[in-house]
């Protein structure tokens, strides 16, 4: 298939198990192939189908706690793409399957990514905006779907994810956005916790930016994660997580941008960031976006952005990563860039940008997002 086809769109609606089997039904093709990438990379580590289950069915019990609507969804995504439940439950947790089976695999790339989000003070229109590249494996830009969730219980959802994922980066019609980047610390899986993919859905679920907030910050988690939340109205706010413990970034000049490396001077005064050693590009993509945005505070547009975003410099090993080995011999790449304008439901993506400039826009209708700017 051609890598850099657009991520196709699923309509959703209805209960959480009807709505998972109309998921699995519609993206079944992409389904099992993430399902197959993710067992390709655990069973080269020496783990067979059996074993993988019983990592993906330990999780079960913590994800019901947190909301069993999660685990009857993902019962529907099985019974619709016709996988195994528990390969589904793998898909939503694999983050934390990946590092519990880690001893026996070969070093896997980093989930890295940079994120950044320009406040109505520093843009050209007095809107917000949002957006993220997205690396990771470069075989997702063939599992990549988009999600348009119709709920009856509140807010609608626009979500960009791994097929048979329940969400990654996206908005809501309340005007709440989220992306997130991988971050590692010294803390990391000592404690059992939320998988991170399930904190990403709650926070699109709610109404209220309160509520979002505490979701990411309150949640206890096996790993750390950074997450960058906006709502349409301009706030922003960036958390960085370590499994216990959450630390607060706010934009400087208008501006938020975050890589895989921690900033915050109180996290970096009680943990270890473990993670530059995988992600040594990640000391400086941040940089170069921050620097990008910065000459045009103000006046800053969608395109701006994206420009940014695109920046090249010491490639392959740049903010637009294009495919190449990793440290530990996989083959990494910006598998997605991602741009957002919350205020009017507008998400636009293009697959492997650095080798592909067709963007495709996805919108949430403008019924529900009225007040999402006040």
């Amino acid at each position: 298939m051609d890598a850099a086809a657009p991520f196709p769109l699923y309509e959703l609606s209805g209960a959480p198990e009807a709505r998972g089997e109309s998921y699995g039904r519609q993206a079944a093709i992409r389904v099992r192939r993430s399902i197959g990438h993710y067992h390709a990379q655990l069973t080269g580590g020496g783990l067979d189908a059996a074993r993988i289950h019983r990592l993906a069915r330990a999780f079960v019990p913590r994800v019901e706690a947190f909301d069993p609507a999660y685990v009857a969804e993902m019962r529907g995504i099985a019974r619709g793409a016709d996988v195994a439940f528990e390969d589904v439950m793998l898909l939503n947790c694999r983050t934390e399957i990946l590092q519990l089976a880690k001893r026996g695999l070969p070093e896997a790339d980093p989930d890295g990514c940079t994120g950044a989000i320009v406040t109505p003070a520093a843009s050209a229109d007095g809107t917000l905006l949002h957006g993220q590249n997205w690396d990771w494996k470069s075989e997702c830009a063939e599992t990549g779907v988009v999600l348009r969730i119709r709920r009856e219980d509140g807010p609608d959802i626009l979500t960009f994810v791994e097929a048979g994922g329940l969400a990654r980066a996206g908005l809501n019609a309340a005007g709440i956005a989220i992306t997130a980047n991988y971050l590692e610390s010294d803390r990391d899986y000592r404690q059992e916790g939320v998988p991170l993919s399930l904190l990403r859905r709650k926070v699109l679920e709610q109404e209220q930016v309160a509520l979002a907030v505490r979701a990411v910050y309150a949640t206890p988690k096996s790993a750390s994660n950074n997450v960058m939340l906006s709502h349409a109205s301009g706030w922003a706010m960036d958390i960085e997580c370590a499994p216990d413990e959450s630390f607060l970034l706010h934009p400087v000049d208008g501006l938020l941008v975050h890589a895989n490396h921690w900033q915050s001077a109180v996290a970096l005064s009680k943990l270890k960031d473990t993670g530059i050693q995988t992600t040594p590009d990640s000391t400086y993509r941040d940089q170069r976006v921050l620097a990008a945005l910065r000459a045009k505070v103000g006046a800053i547009t969608l395109d701006d952005l994206r420009s940014a975003f695109f920046d090249d410099w010491q490639s392959p090993w740049a903010v637009c990563r294009p495919p190449r080995m990793s440290l530990g011999g996989n083959l990494s790449a910006t598998v997605a860039m991602i741009l957002m304008k919350p205020a009017e439901g507008h998400m636009e993506i293009a697959p492997l940008p650095a080798l592909n400039r067709r963007f495709t826009t996805y919108t949430l209708k403008p019924e529900g997002l009225a007040k999402a700017a006040e």
